[in-house]
């Protein structure tokens, strides 16, 4: 069975962006990219929110036809063009994007019928308001965290919120030479 992973870059302080909803505080170099590329390997679907999905849905398509995309960015911008993205939003009523299914209702029940099919794991990225839905529905399985070295004081988490306290076990964790630690985590049994 497939598992649901959240993959989230946070702030010491545990926000997902800042209060803007900047993401410029992230220190993405060539050694978080290379990290970024051993996580998409992994992935069989990436789902996204509203917010994000939109964001991809509008930069990542535009790299195809730039003759000076670089070569992860024209590989990363084939790669989302062919595979099955997934987009939880309530207040989308469709999507144009290839490849795209739209899950608007009965969250818990479609996600647990994909992680049911075979196939690599389905990957959250970022999308810290569906992250916090599928959290609060207990879909979540492993949480992959980049831990950025900074404080942003306030922001959006996905963690936020008057829920129960949820236990983690550390699977493995990494710091990266620009301070950053990149930790995986999965739900304590």
């Amino acid at each position: 069975m497939r598992k649901l992973v959240l993959f989230m870059h946070v702030s010491l302080d545990g926000y997902a962006s800042d209060s803007n909803g900047g993401l410029d505080w992230i220190p993405y170099n060539e050694e978080l990219e290379k990290y970024a590329e051993e996580v998409v390997a992994e992935v069989g679907s990436p789902v996204y929110g509203r917010t994000t999905y939109r964001m991809m849905e509008s930069y990542w398509p535009t790299v195809l036809d730039n003759p000076d995309a670089s070569r992860h960015d024209m590989d990363h911008a084939k790669w989302l063009q062919d595979v099955k993205k997934i987009v939880i939003s309530g207040s989308m009523d469709n999507v144009e994007w290839n490849n795209t299914v739209l899950i608007k209702d009965n969250i818990a029940d479609e996600i647990k019928a994909l992680k049911k099919q075979p196939g690599k794991n389905l990957v959250i990225f970022g999308s810290p308001e569906a992250a916090k839905t599928l959290l609060e529905l207990g879909l979540i399985d492993e949480f992959l965290l980049t831990i950025c070295p900074v404080i942003l004081g306030g922001g959006k988490s996905a963690f936020r919120g008057g829920g129960e306290k949820i236990r983690l076990k550390l699977l493995s964790s990494r710091t990266l030479k620009s301070g950053i630690i990149a930790a995986r985590y999965e739900l304590e049994k």
